[in-house]
């Protein structure tokens, strides 16, 4: 299970989460931030500094945002 960013990125693209990520897997899109779903090692260290609170677990992704489940992994095909 990755972890994955949400909506509340868009148009903010805050960098705390690059910065402490351990495997660089966080990279930057036109409008938002997204993780690699394949080089993820679900460690959580991005969770607890995203200042809007849009990265989630996979599996504990709100219902309102699953759809970015599916736009994290088609931005890295």
């Amino acid at each position: 299970m990755a972890y994955i960013i949400a909506e509340p990125c868009i148009g903010v693209k805050d960098q705390a989460c690059v910065d402490v990520c351990p495997v660089d897997c966080i990279y930057e899109g036109e409008d938002m931030l997204y993780i690699h779903p394949d080089e993820c090692i679900d460690c959580g260290a991005c969770m607890p500094v995203c200042p809007v609170e849009a990265i989630f677990p996979e599996a504990e992704t709100p219902e309102k945002w699953h759809n970015f489940i599916a736009i994290n992994a088609d931005f890295f095909k």
